[in-house]
């Protein structure tokens, strides 16, 4: 975890280790803090109380829909996306109008997404 208070902070909500790493490094190296977590209720502790800027949350964290979290995220006006590797077909209907990243991840549509959630 990079902690350096004078760069954006992303939680990032992932539960494969693998590429929760990669994401990470990505990141970092695009200039953002990260801080992650695997299980949804490591993720709604940080929600709730840490310092973030914008997030990316795994639809799925092991079993876990990760939709609490969002709520709690509107509530504190913290933009975020949803990752998917299963699309956005199966949306409940309250976050239809949300982005989801498509798993794998791709570095242009990342881009675009985090362009768009710093203009939030």
């Amino acid at each position: 975890m990079t902690n350096d208070s004078s760069l954006p902070c992303i939680l990032l909500a992932e539960d494969e280790m693998m590429l929760a790493m990669m994401l990470e490094d990505r990141l970092n190296a695009s200039g953002y803090s990260v801080i992650k977590a695997a299980r949804l209720a490591r993720c709604l502790e940080l929600a709730e109380s840490a310092t973030i800027d914008m997030a990316i949350l795994d639809i799925n964290l092991a079993g876990e829909e990760s939709f609490p979290v969002a709520v709690v995220l509107r509530r504190r006006g913290i933009p975020f996306v949803f990752s998917s590797g299963y699309g956005d077909q199966d949306l409940p209907e309250a976050w239809r109008n949300e982005k989801v990243l498509q798993k794998p991840y791709d570095s242009r549509q990342l881009t675009e997404a985090l362009t768009a959630l710093r203009a939030a």
